[in-house]
Order: C-alpha cells, then structure tokens, then sequence
C-alpha cells in the first residue's frame, strides 16, 4: 500500500469513525482552537509587564500565578503561542511568542541548572524556529544544547536532572526524556555531534533503569556518581515509589516516540509501544482522563490530571505513524481522539478562567497544584489539537 493510499485511508477512518465533519458538528477542531485562541487572549491582558509568563491557576481561583523564566514551566507559554501563531498565521501571536521567548534567553548563556532547558528553551525558541526560521532563534537553541550537554555523567549514561536535590547521588527523572529532543535537533542542525551520542545513551540507560517488569515508570533514578551504578527508584511525585504515576508514565511514552523518531532505532519503538500499552490497558476510566497515579487509593475519588491525557494523546498520534498494524494504529488514534474529545467536552475552562483546561495535577504529595489549570497541559493540549488537524488535512 503506497504512502499516499495509506494517507487516504487514515483521514476517511479520522472523519467518517470518529466524527471529525463539519456536517454533524460532534467535533470540530477549528473550534476549539479558535477557543484556546480566545483564552490565550484572555490571558495576554492580564500579565504583568515584568518578564514573568504564566504558569498555574489554583482550583477556585480565576487569577494566574507568574514565575519567572528559571521555572522549569517557563518555556510552554511561548509555546502555546507558538502553536497559535501557526494555528492561525496571525502575526499578533508570533510578536507575543517573540516577546515571551526573549525573556528565556539568559538561559543560553548561563550555568545548568537543572535539565528541563528542553522543556524552556525548545519549546519556545524551538518552535519559533520551525516557524520562522530565524537565525538568532537558532543561535540560542545551539548553545543551550551545549549548556544542558554539561549535566551529562558519562560514568552514569544519563543527563543530572537536579543538580540541588535532597537525595543524593547523580539522579535522572524520567522527564528527561523530554529534554533530548534539544540534544537531537542541535546536532543535525549544526551543533556537536557528540549530542547525538549523549541524548541516545540517556534513551538507553533510561530505558534499561528506569522502569518496573510491567514496563510502568519510576520517576527518580539514583545512581552513585562514580560507579554508575542503579541505587535505588524513587516516585517522588506519585502516590509510592511502587505506583504508576500518571503524567510519568506520559512523559516516557512520547519520550521514546520521539527518540526513535530521531533515531529510527527500532529498540525504541517497541519500548514505546509497551509504555503505551500499559498505560493503555491500566486506563479505567470512561472519559479515558486519568487519576494522577493509577494506583492511588482513594479511586474514584482522587484528582484527576488532564495534562497527563494531553500529553498521551499527541505522542499517541505521533505513534500510530510508526506502526504497521492497521489494528494497534486505529486503537492508537481512537483512544487519542476520545482523550481530546473528552478534554474539550468536559475539561476546557471558559468562564472560570483564562487558562484551556481545568483538573490537572502537579505535585499532590507536596500539596502543589492540585485539580488546577497548568500550563504544560495547555500546551500539549494545542499540540494534540493541531497534529489531528494535520492528519484531516
């Protein structure tokens, strides 16, 4: 079956299975992203002209809560607007995502300080980039890739992700993963080549430490400096090192797609895929939105997280591309479809604030950011939301 038969195939199945057409109206992509365009507006009126991006609203509050451009968060922000910008070609967002991705550029020329430079700088200045090709874009991309490469502990084989943690030991969280698309891009667009390297051994000692025999996530690996070797795993923002927490488990499934995307290292994609099954097959609820830890105990009373759903909804889409099994494929995409249908219908915010979705969690044993609006679930949200409209078109 040729490529282009294939693609025919798929968007039939996405508009007569899932329910995509304009004609009976049961989704309609322009719409919601002509609603995330509206809040986002909402959203610019309200922040302080003081380099600071938003990040979080609390339950029952309709006010957002600013950070500064060293939060980890700081990158999604510019981000969205970002995928505004190339939702709509509107040159009122690519000046808003210029204006916010400048606050982060001091990232580029100073110290590491933890591993999220990906999330921050790849995020924004990323897609501002691939958008506009801009060459002082690219400029700061390349020397943050630099800048993150110096967290690299060749005796270990991953990236330090908290350089000022309280447990000791050279310590990897699984949403590093994230971060390695930085390392990927900079080296095949003009940076060391050595990223390359670093990035696919992080994917490999990740791959081979971080994770229990039924292939959930731990979210802390502490490894002994010197020797390298595994100490223990740690879920430190799940319910018990033994739980499946939800958003982890979310970073390692798009985390290896894309790795074997950069790659296209097979180990890669059937490590993907048997992160997505679990998830998948653990998945109880009707809406397909998950608990923040699977095995949490007060099911079905406990804060749901709709950035994890977000997440695992764009990099399931990005998935289904890289099978052949026309079965696995459709589960894929309609399992996908219903995270973001389900999102859309029952999670968007309106009128109780600016933010795109409600019931996100952050930190719940810290007591941080419980049942709120996020930013990284905003932004993963607009990103399921235009790789489906990629796929229609």
């Amino acid at each position: 079956m040729n490529a282009k038969f294939t693609r025919l195939i798929l968007t039939l199945f996405l508009i007569g299975n899932i329910g995509y057409s304009q004609k009976d109206n049961s989704f309609n992509i322009k719409k919601q992203l002509d609603y995330c365009a509206e809040q986002a507006s909402k959203t610019l009126e309200v922040i302080p002209n003081d380099g600071t991006s938003p990040r979080t609203v609390a339950n029952r509050s309709k006010d957002w809560e600013f950070v500064n451009y060293k939060d980890w968060t700081s990158g999604f922000w510019p981000g969205e607007l970002w995928y505004l910008y190339e939702a709509t070609r509107d040159k009122k967002w690519e000046k808003e995502a210029d204006k916010f991705s400048q606050f982060l550029k001091p990232l580029s020329v100073s110290k590491a300080n933890d591993h999220d430079l990906g999330f921050q700088i790849f995020n924004s200045f990323g897609n501002g980039y691939r958008l506009t090709k801009n060459p002082e874009y690219k400029d700061i991309i390349l020397k943050t890739a630099d800048t993150l490469a110096t967290l690299f502990n060749p005796k270990v084989g991953t990236i330090l992700s908290w350089p000022h943690n309280k447990y000791g030991g050279h310590n990897t969280i699984i949403d590093n993963m994230m971060n390695l698309e930085l390392l990927f891009w900079a080296s095949k667009n003009g940076g060391n080549k050595k990223l390359y390297d670093i990035a696919v051994r992080h994917a490999e000692t990740t791959m081979q430490n971080h994770f229990r025999l039924d292939n959930s996530s731990y979210h802390v690996i502490i490894y002994d400096y010197e020797t390298g070797k595994k100490i223990k795993g740690i879920t430190a923002q799940g319910y018990s090192d033994n739980s499946m927490w939800a958003r982890g488990q979310a970073w390692a499934i798009y985390g290896f797609t894309m790795v074997y995307r950069e790659t296209k290292d097979q180990k890669f994609l059937d490590f993907a895929h048997k992160l997505a099954r679990v998830y998948l097959d653990r998945l109880a609820t009707e809406d397909l939105i998950p608990y923040w830890d699977f095995n949490a105990p007060g099911i079905p009373n406990e804060p749901r997280d709709a950035s994890a759903a977000a997440i695992v909804s764009s990099a399931l889409i990005e998935l289904s591309s890289y099978t052949k099994d026309a079965t696995l494929k459709k589960e894929y995409l309609t399992k996908s479809e219903k995270m973001i249908v389900s999102l859309s219908d029952h999670y968007q915010s309106h009128d109780v604030n600016s933010a795109f979705l409600l019931h996100s969690t952050g930190h719940k044993p810290a007591g941080s950011e419980i049942d709120c609006s996020i930013n990284y679930a905003d932004y993963y949200y607009l990103e399921a939301l235009l790789r489906i409209q990629k796929i229609k078109k």
